[in-house]
């Protein structure tokens, strides 16, 4: 699966994941005659480097020239959101990059494609699957579902109403299956629906379409696949330390759809 960001230095590569998850600066961050980091182990020398953003002084654009120089240079970069250091640096080095990615979906050690030109990525080394994910809102309360802990994905934690896109269907048809075969709510059409996002779990990247459906009433009837259910309030859901990553998150871009 191709996951769309933003092209920020043309060029195609290919390589493994060193991750640093703070905000980088090349001037001091790295040793440019080796690659060695100065601010974590690893070596990015000929890696696909990934972190939110750059930081620090514009000298750090010329820093990775001198990486390029001494062959000691990431094959590309990812960065959640570029800034002017690491675009200049990558452009003058010729390091493929691409911006406007989640980098929380990245992991040490995979092998990822990055194509700069484009604006793309792929994870080679993580299976995609294409899900639904709904907000059943009644009386500004969400219904949040638990699901088991033997569950083979997210054991144990508290989701929104989802599941799997089946071949052939739609992302809107396949929510409203899901709240009916889990629920046994029935919707009409979603009052919001947001562009697909990502969350990773394991070696699986969950390609996430979310849809928000405001009820006047509801009275979930489970099925085998969740234990409890319970309403809560945005606020609520955010604090739960169980929900599942992304959807705090997801809830709220929901709310907010101008």
């Amino acid at each position: 699966m191709i996951i769309k960001g933003r092209s920020i230095s043309p060029g195609i590569a290919k390589g493994k994941v060193i991750k640093y998850d703070e905000a980088f600066s090349f001037l001091g961050g790295v040793d440019t005659s080796t690659g060695d980091l100065r601010v974590a182990d690893g070596n990015i020398a000929g890696k696909v480097f990934v972190f939110p953003k750059g930081k620090g002084s514009t000298v750090g654009s010329f820093v990775m020239y001198d990486l390029m120089v001494h062959g000691t240079a990431p094959v590309a970069v990812i960065n959640r959101s570029a800034e002017t250091i690491v675009t200049t640096g990558a452009v003058i080095s010729s390091i493929p990059m691409v911006d406007m990615i989640d980098t929380d979906i990245l992991r040490d050690g995979d092998i990822v494609s990055v194509n700069g030109t484009d604006g793309s990525i792929s994870i080679e080394t993580a299976r995609y699957i294409r899900t639904v994910s709904s907000a059943i809102m009644v009386k500004g309360r969400v219904l949040v579902l638990h699901r088991p802990d033997t569950a083979r994905s997210f054991p144990g934690a508290h989701s929104l109403v989802s599941g799997k896109i089946e071949p052939g269907e739609s992302a809107e048809d396949a929510a409203a299956r899901e709240i009916m075969e889990e629920t046994r709510i029935p919707v009409d059409k979603a009052d919001r629906v947001l562009e697909p996002f990502y969350v990773r779990e394991k070696d699986i990247v969950w390609e996430v379409t979310a849809f928000l459906y405001i009820l006047d009433s509801a009275e979930p009837v489970l099925n085998e696949e969740n234990v409890a259910f319970e309403w809560l309030t945005p606020e609520q859901l955010k604090a739960d330390p169980k929900v599942v990553t992304g959807v705090p998150g997801a809830l709220d871009r929901l709310l907010n759809i101008q």
